[in-house]
């Protein structure tokens, strides 16, 4: 299986590392050529505006758009679940999403950095799950078609609409593979 990681800013190193240690072939995605061939993608955590400011500047937007829209599987972590969401409250002016996973996210909605925290998350088929929150979005709002896989003090923090998927929190910074290890299982099925 070849994934790509979205490799602009961010944990792109990390999530690398977690789907290699899951045996698949990784290609850190850094312009549009390596787009080619990929069975699934994840958009790592980071900055969400300056990683939607690159994927400008990369002339990736366009053609990730559409092999997003065209239904690749995805997993956004962070920054990456606000990059695919539908509606971003808070952002900058302009800011810009793909626009394929049906939630709302508040950036920063858990607070700045210094309110990064960690918990136990009850998962759905990964319970106990050690989430790692670091300037965490909040989902303020799920579409009909949207599936939330865990919570937090009542907010979705891990959802999936099909072969999208998209964590508030950062599973590649838990040392737990059980969710890239979902997510790889519901793409190779795709």
């Amino acid at each position: 299986m070849k994934v790509g990681v979205l490799a602009l800013q961010g944990a792109f190193r990390e999530q690398r590392e977690v789907c290699e240690a899951l045996g698949a072939s990784v290609t850190e995605v850094r312009v549009p050529e390596q787009l080619g061939a990929l069975d699934a993608l994840v958009i790592p955590g980071g900055e969400s505006t300056t990683m939607a400011r690159l994927l400008g500047t990369s002339g990736l937007r366009d053609p990730l758009g559409a092999l997003l829209r065209d239904g690749l599987p995805v997993f956004g972590t962070c920054a990456g679940l606000i990059l695919l969401a539908t509606t971003i409250l808070d952002g900058l002016p302009g800011q810009e999403c793909f626009g394929v996973l049906d939630v709302t996210v508040r950036r920063n909605g858990y607070g700045r950095q210094q309110e990064s925290f960690e918990t136990t998350l009850d998962v759905v088929g990964a319970p106990a799950f050690p989430g790692v929150f670091i300037r965490a979005p909040v989902v303020e709002a799920v579409g009909p078609g949207v599936e939330i896989l865990a919570e937090h003090r009542g907010d979705p923090v891990l959802v999936r609409e099909g072969v999208r998927y998209g964590a508030t929190f950062h599973p590649e910074l838990s040392g737990d593979l059980r969710l890239h290890e979902q997510f790889l299982h519901a793409a190779r099925a795709a």
